[in-house]
């Protein structure tokens, strides 16, 4: 039952029960509960209006702020100084179709195949209509596709022109530690105007990997700056096509776009196969009877199921690694998180133009617009008779 109004003692008569009884020091825990909460609500409130506010004076203010030796940013704005939109102002402009994940040519050096790459701004379409500032290997998203075989010893010589610090890590490979490419951890990060120089054996382990930044990848990956890299292997009996589709992820504003990430006001709007969203991804052109090979590699901070319209296909690779012939499963979808590769393989079935593409039905969009039958992460395979 509830106790009648003569039973209830009023908020006046509760603070003035004595604090040496049971009620007195509950009523002063109650007391002072609520104060604390409510300076934890003014002050937090005050931070975060602070925050904020740095937040959007460091954009209206424009320019970089200071790098400090050790190469981080610790100048107005903070964390936030490198979430700024990209600043393109006298950047050069990659063609509107030129495409990324070209093959990169190399050099014999006594006996050392080299191999060069530049890091810099450029303003990259991702659709005719769509440019974005992309942080870029050899002014193309993806950087170029890095081909080598077991054994050989290869060089890589990596300039800097971004207006900060950079560095590469060769990602899943089995390399020495000091070649890693880690910033601050197993290298000093390549400043501005440097060129650094990596060098290693090519290990006996042939598969699907890729390098990208390890400085501020939240800010420099999430950019464009990665790019694949395949160890082929001489003994094995090569499909009939071979695909390696690098998905990304971008955030365009009207201010201009910033790194893509899983964080409030940061999330993607649109999203790419080898630097170009639907309708400009690349058509695979099959014959029926034909085995194909994609290798799936997700250089975004998102995971993507990627699916194959009109028949399964056998998941042969993860991460570099061959499966055997027991372990191969037999899907039609694959779930590709951060970091990850999948290489899957299909006998063309049927002629007609079959599609592949992420089953988060948003990643099939162009800024929240379908066009031409979607948009983001989607190709056709055209397989022919």
């Amino acid at each position: 039952m509830s106790a009648s109004s003569g039973d209830r003692l009023s908020t006046t008569q509760r603070m003035r029960t004595p604090v040496g009884t049971a009620s007195g020091r509950s009523t002063l825990h109650t007391v002072l509960l609520a104060t604390l909460v409510g300076a934890i609500v003014l002050f937090g409130g005050i931070t975060i209006g602070l925050q904020i506010a740095g937040l959007l004076v460091g954009r209206a203010g424009g320019g970089a702020a200071p790098i400090s030796n050790d190469g981080h940013d610790h100048g107005a704005g903070g964390a936030d100084a490198h979430m700024r939109p990209v600043d393109v102002s006298g950047k050069p402009s990659a063609p509107v179709f030129a495409r990324g994940n070209q093959e990169l040519a190399s050099r014999d050096v006594g006996g050392v195949r080299e191999f060069r790459l530049t890091a810099s701004i450029v303003r990259w379409s991702i659709l005719p209509t769509v440019p974005v500032g992309a942080y870029a290997f050899n002014q193309m998203v993806p950087g170029p596709l890095l081909k080598v075989k077991p054994g050989e010893r290869i060089r890589v010589l990596v300039t800097n022109e971004l207006p900060e610090p950079t560095s590469v890590h060769w990602h899943g490979l089995q390399i020495p530690n000091d070649q890693d490419g880690a910033a601050m951890i197993t290298q000093p990060p390549i400043q501005p105007g440097e060129t650094y120089t990596y060098e290693w054996t090519v290990p006996d382990t042939p598969g699907t990997y890729w390098y990208h930044s390890h400085f501020e990848p939240d800010r420099q990956q999430s950019l464009g700056l990665y790019g694949g890299l395949i160890i082929e292997d001489p003994a094995e009996r090569k499909p009939d096509h071979d695909a390696t589709l690098i998905l990304g992820e971008w955030t365009v504003t009207a201010a201009g776009n910033v790194p893509s990430m899983p964080m409030a006001g940061m999330e993607p709007n649109y999203f790419t196969i080898n630097g170009k969203a639907w309708p400009e991804t690349e058509t695979l052109n099959v014959k029926v009877g034909q085995r194909v090979r994609l290798r799936f590699v997700n250089a975004g901070q998102f995971v993507h199921p990627m699916h194959l319209h009109g028949q399964p296909f056998t998941l042969v690779a993860t991460d570099g690694n061959p499966l055997p012939e027991s372990a191969r499963w037999i899907k039609d979808t694959v779930l590709v998180g951060p970091g990850e590769r999948y290489d899957v393989e299909f006998i063309a079935r049927a002629p007609g133009m079959w599609l592949v593409h992420c089953h988060i039905a948003h990643h099939t969009m162009n800024d929240n617009v379908e066009v031409d039958g979607g948009g983001g992460l989607m190709l056709v395979v055209n397989v022919t008779s």
